[in-house]
């Protein structure tokens, strides 16, 4: 079953499904060759990740896969020296051997082909020295980093453990059940889940290295400024605002809504430093990463008695919505649009919040289901192809609607109309609704509305 583990990694940005998973797939793929004699390597992208591609930087992830590294691994100041030397050379070491490979004719970006079964595809091929292949396959990255091959695409024995968790579910329905049975809290039941795979110290220590690097990420962030990477030349903000924020406090000029702000700021300090390609974690995905980290910051800088078991709550009961999100959806942009990414997202941090602000559990997914609810429809419309506009703000967003769905949760008794298990079904049936040109192809919406001159 699906846990912490898998909803929060640590990798690079500026996206899980077009840097992160495609890194993971050349890195798959290579490792299939070390059996075979091969001299030359040819990957086409498909679907979403040919129209975007090179704004998500597909191609530098192809290639860092290839030559042996993971997204989890890999030094940010790596990467530069690592690609330019590969186009400089036009060979790579692969699977321990040196071939001939140009990134600028190896690497193709297919708007032609069929559509593939899922939007974010890769086919990998092997040639031998005279032309003819030796090793072919297609990977799919599926959203927040995660990666099937193609022919296992929405085959639910992939989440299947061999030896299946005490707290099983699929459905929030399932959760709550567990929860009024057993007498525990959601953070609880991941806990329980978790501890069947890892021991005590294994987990503590995974989450306090997730809290860990979401924090650097956005001290990071707030302390760096320049032009983003990427023909928009968009400007760093994060620092700028900042400063604006402590001269307020310095002046004692602190607005009433000051704590929002600084909330907006750690969202757009972690987006800032994804959209350089910084070490970020997926939460559950790079373009939404920035809403749990700020939730949490906003939690251990104003929460009173905020401490570092209250931060692990947080993260395992906001794993348990994002499990139920790709259990029974999809946390893919390029599937669902944004209201997969930063909705999850918010529903998520949301969940988090509610529980350590001492929220029963049906306030919990109360809390999850208001703010999924009021980012349906969403779309994925990044501006060239970056994830920058409006992808940067957006999580300031999706933080600040974490905070205010989680406070009104706790407003009332956890009765609510609608259930965050329905939420989700509508969130996937509106994902499959929506035209493609709003699916992280920047064919669509603000994509195409925008003037670049």
């Amino acid at each position: 079953m699906l846990g912490v583990r898998d909803l929060f990694r640590i990798g690079i940005g500026p996206s899980s499904s077009h840097t992160v998973g495609p890194m993971r797939a050349a890195h798959a793929f290579a490792s299939t060759l070390r059996a075979s004699t091969f001299a030359r390597i040819r990957c086409d992208l498909l679907g979403s990740l040919a129209w975007t591609g090179t704004g998500h930087a597909t191609d530098t992830a192809v290639v860092l896969g290839l030559a042996g590294f993971l997204p989890d691994t890999i030094e940010p100041e790596q990467i530069a020296r690592v690609v330019e030397q590969a186009r400089n050379d036009r060979s790579l070491i692969v699977a321990g051997r040196a071939i001939a490979f140009d990134p600028e004719t190896d690497i193709v970006f297919d708007r032609d082909s069929e559509t593939p079964v899922h939007p974010n595809t890769l086919r990998f091929s092997a040639f031998d020295a005279d032309g003819a292949v030796v090793v072919s396959e297609r990977w799919c990255s599926i959203g927040g980093g995660f990666i099937v091959p193609e022919d296992r695409v929405g085959d639910a024995t992939l989440e299947e453990d061999e030896a299946p968790p005490p707290f099983p579910f699929r459905r929030a329905e399932e959760l709550l059940a567990i929860c009024r049975c057993h007498g525990l809290s959601i953070a609880e039941v991941m806990r329980a889940n978790e501890l069947s795979r890892t021991s005590a110290a294994e987990l503590d220590a995974y989450l306090d290295r997730i809290i860990d690097v979401m924090m650097t990420c956005i001290d990071r962030g707030m302390q760096t400024d320049g032009i983003l990477p990427g023909r928009l030349k968009v400007p760093r903000r994060a620092r700028p605002l900042r400063q604006k924020l402590d001269g307020d406090r310095f002046r004692n000029r602190q607005a009433p809504h000051s704590i929002m702000d600084h909330v907006s700021l750690f969202a757009i300090a972690v987006n800032e430093e994804n959209a350089a390609g910084g070490r970020i974690v997926t939460a559950p995905t790079n373009g939404a990463a920035g809403v749990v980290p700020a939730v949490l910051r906003y939690y251990r800088d104003f929460w009173p008695g905020a401490d570092r078991a209250g931060m692990h709550d947080m993260l395992l009961t906001a794993s348990a919505i994002g499990v139920l999100t790709k259990l029974n959806a999809s946390i893919s942009g390029a599937e669902v649009g944004c209201q997969g990414e930063v909705g999850t997202a918010s529903a998520m941090a949301a969940a988090g919040l509610a529980a350590v602000m001492g929220a029963t559990d049906l306030q919990v997914e109360n809390a999850a289901e208001i703010a999924m609810e009021h980012h349906l429809g969403m779309t994925c419309d990044p501006i060239a192809g970056l994830v920058q506009v409006p992808c940067i703000e957006r999580n300031a967003f999706g933080a600040v609607k974490a905070i205010n769905a989680a406070s009104l949760a706790l407003r009332g008794d956890g009765q609510h109309i609608v259930s965050l298990d329905q939420v989700i079904e509508t969130m996937m049936r509106t994902g499959t609704d929506m035209h493609a040109k709003y699916k992280e192809t920047s064919q669509g919406g603000l994509a195409v509305n925008f003037p670049e001159c």
